[in-house]
Parts: structure tokens; C-alpha cells; sequence
């Protein structure tokens, strides 16, 4: 057996000849062989865009009600270990050792089951969570929903985040087909909250067809607010004077708006304060989210990897108001739409550093400044833009900030590769330069 989690994750690359094999049968296998099973109630949260954000939003108002939290999401932008939080603390890589064992053994229990990275650490996350005996389990679905890994698990209660295109060669090409993989987590009889305001009809169709309780924005939940708070209505339940979320961007709303549904969903298992939504919405912190790193330049850091996660991250960098230059360091994967996704931010950055990451996946940062200068050929820009690329996210990073004066805007986006590429190497110590000044 692996001693450490390092050698444990290259042991789990290399037991499947690919990368992502969609399906729950040797995965539910492997489950039984450990008789995996949560004694709690279960809430899964699937969608395009804004799951992490959900995910920590739950966490945090439950804990500020007192229940013990387990969380899993994915992926991680640092460290693996980021992927397990028990009680809001992410748990030591030797503490994952045990069940990374157990899955290991229950996999080659008899016949061998051949399980993807993903699976196999699925699992071991899970039985890692099970044990620890939490009062709530909060699961974010890594791909899709209906033949995700995480989906062996009944959810109690299903939370659908918005739905874009994206992952569109496993889930389908358009959104009627992704929404009927994502609509794949609800069980009949339980509820589902679809926080989408225009989700696709193949969601609200699946949850007709099964049985499920579907609560949908707009018409079993809503939101109002002004510049100073904000205010939720759903079924038998208002909360008013609410402050904003800490988690920064429009699109927070429409992600809180999910989770007090779900909440006031599971009501009767888990009862919440006012004051406990409250003290959570106000203290949950979410890495690599609209994050703002305090120092100048403006630091932002977004894991915006899809057309419509840019157009958000674009509408925030919009509402922040006026910045002489913006300089953009962007790492993508190669299967993303790259297109739409430069030409929506483009117009705000005048100077781009591209990055190489370290994976397969990703596009060569020479690639995305091919893309990038293909772009501006179809649409003149009269403005003097500049293009450069680098190794990775640290050195691009690096430049932008020797380049930029106190007073510019930098934002680091594309990928959690990117992100995590400079958290990993401490952005306060590069971003102290004109502070010391």
C-alpha cells in the first residue's frame, strides 16, 4: 500500500485507462463492498456554475446552527485534501491514509474493479465523510449528475446551480441535454431545488416524471433587494434585512436564493435561525471566487472557465467601477469554448499574460494567444493591447505585477489550475510590491 496521499493519488491515475469513464456500476459495486452509507441528511448540489459557491453557503449557515458538516467538492485548487472539509476544517492529508486503504481493498476485493482517479477518491472521500458521523453531508457533483460518482449517493435533497454549456462531449451539446444529466440527482418523493431562473425544460420535465418535490425559482422561491440588503420569500417562510453575501458578485443572489430554499426545504430535519442565516451568509469565504486580495494593484481571482461563468466574472469586473488598465493572466483547458470566452472579457483588459498548465487538458499558452490575436483580426480593437506568454500562472502573475501601477486591475482567471497555480506560491508576498513603496 501507497504511504503517503502523493503516492496514493498516482496509484489512483493509473488504475483505469481513462481519464473519465461516466457510469455508477463498478463504482456502486466498490460502495457495497464497503457498505458505504450516511446515517444523515444529504444534500447534492449539480449544475454549471456556482456549486462550489452553494456548496459553502450550506456549510456555513449550517454550522452557524450548530450541525457537524461534512463537505465534499471538487475540484481543488492547491491541495487535495481542500476536496474533504469535516466541521469547516479541510482534513489532513495523513487522515485520508485509512480510506484511501479501504477503498483500495474493497476495490480488489474477489474480482478487481477498475475505477478513474475521480471514482476512486469519490470513494474514499465519502467512507473518509461517513465515518466522521456528520449531522448534515453536503456533496457537489463533479460532472454531470445522473452517471456522476457522487450521484450513488440519495440525495435528501437535490440543489440544481445554473446550467451552461460546458463538459458538452460527455453530457451533450446542447442545454436540454446537459440539464437532463444534472436533473439525474433527484430521488421522487424528495425535494429539488432548481436555482436556474430559465433552467432548461428537460430539468422541470425529469422532476414531473419521477416524483420529486421541485421547488423552482421564480415561482416556489424569489428575491428582492436593493443597494443595502436584500430579502427571500418561499413556500411558508421570509427572511428579510439581510445583509449581502460575503461571497462577492450578483450572481451570489441567485445562489443564495438556492440554498434557503433548500433549507427551508429540509426544514423540519434541520431547522435553522434567522440568525444562523444571517451569521453564515455574512462569514462564508470561498477561495478563487470573485476573490479580491487586498494590496495594489486590485488583485481578483476567478476560477471562470466557461462562457458563462466569464460573462459573470465580466459583469462584476463592470461593477467595480473605474481602473486606468486591466491586465489579465488566463490559463484555460483546450475542450473549453475558448472563443466566447475571450470575446465576452476582452473589451475590459488592455494587457493579457497567457499561461501554459500542467496538464494534458490544458491549451498552450502560445495557443490562447493565437486564439486571442484571431479574435482581434474579426474585430479591431483601437486600442493598444498588449499579448506575452509564460511557463505558468506564477511567472504570468509575476509579470502583471511588475507591469501594472498601483492604481490598475489585475485578474487571474480560466481554470482552477490557474488560480491555484498562484495561490500555491503566496500572492500576498508577490502582491506586497507596491505596498513596500
Amino acid at each position: 500500500m501507497p504511504s503517503t496521499l502523493d503516492a496514493w493519488l498516482v496509484h489512483c491515475e493509473q488504475l483505469h485507462p481513462k481519464n473519465i469513464e461516466l457510469g455508477l456500476d463498478r463504482v456502486r459495486e466498490v460502495a457495497r463492498r464497503l457498505a458505504l452509507n450516511f446515517a444523515c441528511p444529504v444534500i447534492t448540489v449539480a449544475g454549471t456554475n456556482g456549486k462550489g459557491s452553494t456548496c459553502a453557503m450550506l456549510e456555513a449557515v449550517l454550522s452557524q446552527a450548530g450541525y457537524r458538516t461534512a463537505v465534499y467538492t471538487s475540484p481543488h485548487l492547491v491541495h487535495f485534501q481542500e476536496r474533504c472539509r469535516l466541521q469547516g476544517e479541510i482534513v489532513a492529508a495523513e487522515a485520508l491514509l485509512p480510506h484511501f486503504e479501504a477503498v483500495e481493498q474493497a476495490r480488489t476485493q474477489d474480482e478487481a474493479v477498475a475505477l478513474t482517479y475521480f471514482e476512486f477518491t469519490t470513494l474514499a472521500i465519502l467512507h473518509c465523510m461517513a465515518l466522521a458521523e456528520p449531522e448534515v453531508a453536503i456533496l457537489e457533483v463533479g460532472l454531470g449528475g445522473r452517471l456522476d460518482a457522487v450521484n450513488l449517493i440519495d440525495a435528501d435533497c437535490a440543489v440544481i446551480t445554473s446550467i451552461d454549456l460546458d463538459h458538452m462531449e460527455f453530457l451533450g451539446s446542447d442545454r436540454e441535454a446537459i440539464g437532463f444529466e444534472k436533473a439525474g440527482i433527484m430521488r421522487t418523493g424528495r425535494p429539488v431545488v432548481v436555482s436556474d431562473p430559465l433552467p432548461p425544460q428537460s430539468v422541470l420535465d425529469h422532476a414531473l416524471e419521477i416524483g420529486a418535490d421541485l421547488w423552482r425559482f421564480g415561482t416556489d422561491f424569489n428575491f428582492s433587494g436593493d443597494k443595502l440588503q436584500w430579502a427571500w420569500a418561499g413556500r411558508g417562510r421570509r427572511y428579510s434585512g439581510l445583509a449581502y453575501p460575503a461571497l462577492r458578485g450578483a450572481n451570489q443572489l441567485v445562489n443564495a436564493s438556492g440554498v434557503l430554499a433548500a433549507l427551508t426545504a429540509l426544514r423540519e430535519r434541520l431547522p435553522v435561525t434567522a440568525q444562523a442565516v444571517r451569521n453564515g451568509l455574512a462569514m462564508v469565504e470561498l477561495p478563487g471566487r470573485f476573490q479580491i486580495v487586498p494590496g495594489q494593484p486590485t488583485l481578483v481571482l476567478d476560477v471562470a472557465h466557461n462562457p458563462h461563468s466569464v460573462a459573470a466574472l465580466t459583469a462584476n469586473l463592470d461593477a467595480m467601477g473605474f481602473y486606468p488598465r486591466t491586465h489579465a493572466v488566463l490559463g484555460a483547458m483546450a475542450d473549453k469554448d475558448l472563443g466566447p470566452m475571450l470575446a465576452r472579457i476582452a473589451p475590459l483588459v488592455d494587457h493579457w499574460y497567457f499561461t501554459d498548465l500542467p496538464t494534458p487538458r490544458a491549451e498552450s499558452a502560445a495557443g490562447l494567444q493565437a486564439r486571442w490575436e484571431a479574435l482581434r483580426a474579426q474585430a479591431p480593437d483601437r486600442r493598444e493591447i498588449t499579448s506575452a506568454v509564460f511557463g505558468s500562472p506564477l511567472q504570468a502573475l509575476q509579470a502583471a505585477v511588475e507591469a501594472a501601477d498601483p492604481a490598475d486591475r489585475i485578474v487571474v482567471f480560466g481554470s482552477f489550475f490557474t488560480v491555484g497555480g498562484v495561490l500555491q506560491d503566496g500572492v500576498p508576498r508577490l502582491h506586497a510590491k507596491h505596498l513596500d513603496a
